[in-house]
This record gives C-alpha cells, structure tokens and sequence, in this order.
C-alpha cells in the first residue's frame, strides 16, 4: 500500500483498535503477571496459538520447542511475516506494579531466579494478538499471506535458531519481507526507525579461572583465584579503552564475578561472565583475542595451575536493517504518525531477529515504539538526565500501557500494510 493508503487504513481501522485495548490491556497484564523463561514458554505459547485459532489462522505449534506460526493466507500477494518474541528474564520485579510478576523459576543453571518481563517482551505479544485480531476481522482492507510468529528464547540467541533448526523454511511460505519491533526507553507514542545497522552484534562469554584453595588464615599456601578475578576484571575494561580506535562502537561488560562461600575459605576457583556488543565484525574478533589473552596472561602471572576455560554462553548477529525496505517503512510511519515518526541513533543491544532474515536470504526491517511516559521522558530530557530512567533490563523497566499499546498496534499494522497489496 502507498503511505495515502495506510493513512485510509488506520482510520478505518482506528475506531476497532480503540475498542479493543481494553481487552489487550488485559491480555498484556496477564502475560506480565505469568512471564516465563527462555525455552520454557509453554503458557505464553498457548495464549498466542489459541487467539491465532480463535481468529482464523491456520496455525503450527511448537515449533522450535515453543514457537508459534499462524498463516493467513487472503488471496495473491506479498508473503509478509511479522515477529514477536514471548520470553522473560531472570530478574526479580521492582516496579511495584499491581501487577506485577512474583513468579519464581528455574535458569539454565538449575538456580531459583525471580522471573519478570522486565524486556517488554509482553507487549510485543500483546501487539502481535492485536495485530492478527484486526487483519483477520477486515480481509477485505488487504491481500496477500500473513505469517505471524511468536519466537521464544531470545534473550538467549536460540530462539529464531531453533525454529529454523526444526525445518521452519520448509513447512511455511518464504516471505518477501520479515517485521519485527521492540519497546525501548522513549517518549511513548513515538517511532524510531533506521536504515541499515540498528543493533550490535552481542557476544557472551563465561571464563573459569582456576586456583587454589585454602584456608583464610594461610593466604600463602593458596594461588587466590578471586585475586585472580579481580585483576582480571580491571584488565578486560582497557581492551575497549586501550585497544579499540574511539571512532569504532564497543561494550564490554563484565554482568558476574563468582567465587566462594565463606569468607575464611579462599576458593579453587572463580567465575566471570561477560558480554561484548560491536558493530564491526573486526572490532568483535580483535576484542574476544584480547580477552582470551588477558585471561590467560593474568592465570599465568598468578601461577595458576592451568590455563582458564572459556564457554560461548550466547551470539547475535547485527541487525542490519535492508535500507530500501526502510526508506519504504519510514513513508508509511511519517504518514501515519508525522513528527512522532522518526531515524533513530543505533542502539548497543543485541536481537536474533535477523536470523530469520538471514537464513531466507530476504530483507527485513527492525524498529523501535518508545515506552516511557512522554512527561517523564521531556522532563528527563530537558534536564539531561535520561539514563535515570530504567532501562530494559532494569527492575524496576514497565511500559506505560496507554498509548504505547495503540502506537505499537498501529506500527506494526501500518508497516505490515505497506507490503500487502490492497485489492482494486
């Protein structure tokens, strides 16, 4: 559809989607009270399949442990697929919602976490059922085939793979297009688009570096692993501030440091867990060299008794979004929402989404609805003070639901529109 035409469509669409956010409302507030981990979406993913039934779908599940896919399919056209993801963190809620999560689970470690949607990803489902509700009520507005598919696992990079991994681009249509977008920290009501690279790569490790142990009171006859740690911990932060030339984007984060029980035992060994995000597939490699490197040097330095072990927890690709496809996206997001459609600075977070994209060999288009109560973002902004807001991730992260849930349904409606053709 031309940009004219997505205007025609929301308007006719709008007095529908205006009757239906309270039903999402509820909908969204259930899936946050009930959030779920990585791979273990079974709730969610009936939630999902049972309103793509309700609606007409004809729908596949699992696929990929808890995946969903739901076909439309309304005559010829373009195949367009739409995305969301279902699945939470293991983060313990802080938001003193009154809906908030107090679900406990268990990690891929076998530890209890708390469980929350603290990533928004209970708003992307919430859109997605919305999205499917209003293009299955009014076939007449559109034609083509719909594919909507709810992913788990991304927060740990095996989602959109093992979907794939269970044969996803033989059982379904090749799409000509792949959507998918995600609630960011924003002025609610807003949309950030942008052409080419959006997200970084994201690359995680764990490092086990192993000592001695021995009794606190007889430092001398240990070889200190946390001592180890720690000065392994200084070291790996100046790979970004030494190493890599300030023109080029990279984070290393160092998210945990394990080691020991008591504080009179000195432990035989000592944990890190870090997390690398790049723009550049040369800046990524020079950084995981550096830091098998520095690690090795520093158990050497300590005399440990064998080199460190390394474990890949997790990897994402960037996110390079087709720059055609985007400038075509952008006209329908200008006309439909003016001065509140907006390119975006890339952000330092890490999708899966684009495996999809990459294992067809088609264009795709990532973007992001911001979440954060417009008086509380200007008023942060104006005082310079925006990284005071929680971000994804933090505890204490919730969208505002009105009118981040309509922006997000009209986003992904307007961008699904502007590749399904609209009957003569």
């Amino acid at each position: 559809m031309t940009p004219q035409q997505i205007i025609s469509l929301n308007s006719i669409l709008d007095k529908d989607i205006e009757q239906l956010l309270p039903e999402l409302e509820a909908i969204y507030k259930d899936i946050h009270s009930h959030p779920e981990l990585s791979m273990q979406e079974f709730r969610t993913s009936k939630l999902a399949a049972d309103h793509l039934k309700q609606y007409g779908y004809t729908v596949t599940a699992p696929v990929g442990i808890t995946g969903v896919v739901g076909l439309m399919e309304n005559g010829p056209g373009a195949v367009v697929m739409v995305r969301a993801d279902m699945d939470a963190l293991p983060v313990t809620e802080a938001t003193g919602l009154p809906y908030a999560s107090t679900v406990k689970g268990k990690d891929e470690e076998g530890n209890e976490v708390g469980v929350s949607h603290v990533c928004g990803h209970d708003i992307h489902v919430t859109w997605m059922i919305g999205v499917a509700k209003l293009f299955a009520t009014h076939k007449s507005l559109w034609q083509g085939t719909l594919m909507v598919v709810f992913q788990p696992g991304e927060e740990v990079g095996k989602g959109a793979q093992s979907m794939i991994d269970d044969g996803m681009m033989d059982r379904f249509p090749k799409p000509d297009i792949i959507l998918g977008q995600h609630v960011m920290v924003g002025e609610a009501g807003t949309v950030g688009h942008r052409p080419g690279k959006i997200l970084t790569a994201g690359n995680s490790l764990k490092v086990k570096l192993f000592g001695q142990g021995a009794h606190g009171s007889s430092p001398q006859t240990s070889i200190d692993p946390v001592i180890m740690a720690a000065s392994t911990a200084m070291r790996l932060q100046t790979i970004v501030s030494r190493e890599i030339d300030p023109n080029k984007m990279a984070v290393l984060t160092i998210g945990a440091l394990q080691a020991g029980i008591k504080e009179n035992i000195i432990p035989d060994d000592a944990t890190l867990k870090l997390n690398i995000r790049t723009f550049d597939d040369s800046v990524k490699d020079h950084i995981l060299s550096a830091v098998h490197r520095i690690c090795k040097a520093e158990c050497l330095a300590s005399n440990a008794p064998k080199d460190p072990e390394f474990t890949t927890l997790d990897s994402y690709p960037v996110t390079e979004n087709d720059v055609q496809a985007t400038s075509k996206l952008a006209a329908s997001f200008d006309a439909q929402f003016g001065d509140k459609s907006f390119e975006t600075a890339p952000a330092t977070a890490s999708e899966d989404f684009s495996i999809f994209g990459r294992n067809w060999n088609v264009p795709y288009v990532f973007w992001f609805v911001g979440g954060t109560d417009p008086v509380l973002y200007r008023t942060a902004k104006q005082n310079n003070k925006l990284n005071t807001i929680p971000s994804n991730h933090s505890p204490k992260f919730y969208p505002v639901i009105h009118p981040t849930l309509k922006t997000g349904l009209q986003a992904m409606i307007s961008a699904a529109a502007t590749w399904l053709n609209q009957p003569e």
